[in-house]
């Protein structure tokens, strides 16, 4: 266990993410028939969506909000991070039985392969497959990850598990989100807030295009570019991103992450389940011990 007060411990990981949308019905047929996500619970005007009873995403109806525009700070895409190749084949295949699919792309990133969509709303979503930890390779504390192309057909064909019941038209029980990656105006100003604040290792940065960082030697549990941000400011209260929760494992990790926070002069909510606070680009984050 990582137990240095300096950082988020090594037990940390991501827990749901919130996104405001103006069609509430909509954004829940594709995340349940494409990602493969099951209803947890409901209540007026917010859905909760996840796997083995446990959630991962929130989708809040706000149909008085604006859509962000593509320069603004925010989200870039949320991660799904399934727990084998067959399931992540799987997930590629309900994709391409939805209509009208934005399909965005692929990556093989060398710790991980990727496939890449945008949902109804634009909101960017990655789904995704480790590779096992001993194939990363970390240099000077950096670990190398590029992109590569990967043939979708070949995918599918080498991983499909198509069983005696055809496939499955669900996520796995373990699928979570494995990172969420935001929009930010500046390299520098999201690398004092994230790693120095906060409490997250840098793992990867790209001059001044883009930041990766994790806790516990994970490739990335958060990444922050200005492929197309540079420059933003705090972003308006609009569609798309509505938080972003990270999870620690205890009461004692939420403490330190206080006191950290607090002594770099950012403002936290306590409301002693959880805190809340805002980066520099106003994209809201909360913080929660795992076992609430």
């Amino acid at each position: 266990m990582n137990t240095t007060i300096d950082l988020l411990p090594a037990e940390t990981g991501m827990g749901p993410v919130m996104l405001k949308t103006a069609k509430l019905a909509r954004l829940v047929h594709w995340y349940t028939a494409g990602v493969g996500l099951e209803h947890v619970a409901e209540r007026p005007g917010v859905v909760e969506l996840g796997v083995g009873g446990r959630t991962i995403l929130v989708l809040e109806e706000a149909p008085d909000l604006r859509g962000p525009n593509p320069a603004d700070a925010g989200l870039f895409h949320t991660a799904v991070l399934y727990p084998t190749y067959a399931a992540l084949a799987a997930a590629v295949v309900r994709m391409t039985q939805i209509p009208n699919i934005q399909f965005a792309g692929t990556g093989d990133h060398h710790v991980s392969e990727a496939f890449y969509f945008a949902d109804p709303d634009g909101n960017g979503v990655e789904l995704y497959v480790d590779r096992p930890r001993d194939q990363w390779v970390w240099q000077d504390g950096q670990v190398y990850m590029t992109t590569e192309f990967i043939d979708p057909n070949r995918f599918v064909n080498e991983h499909l598990d198509r069983g005696s019941f055809g496939i499955s038209s669900t996520a796995p029980v373990d699928a979570k989100i494995g990172h969420v990656h935001l929009q930010v105006g500046d390299v520098a100003t999201a690398k004092s807030f994230y790693v120095d604040a906060l409490g997250f290792e840098q793992t990867t940065q790209l001059g001044s295009a883009a930041l990766f960082v994790s806790a516990g030697g994970y490739h990335h549990h958060m990444a922050m570019n200005v492929w197309n941000s540079r420059g933003a400011g705090r972003r308006a209260d609009t569609l798309g991103l509505g938080r972003v929760e990270i999870q620690v494992p205890d009461a004692d990790a939420l403490g330190a992450a206080r006191e950290r926070l607090a002594s770099a002069g950012v403002t936290v909510a306590d409301d002693g389940r959880g805190l809340r606070f805002e980066d520099p680009w106003a994209n809201t984050i909360t913080l929660t011990p795992a076992a609430a």
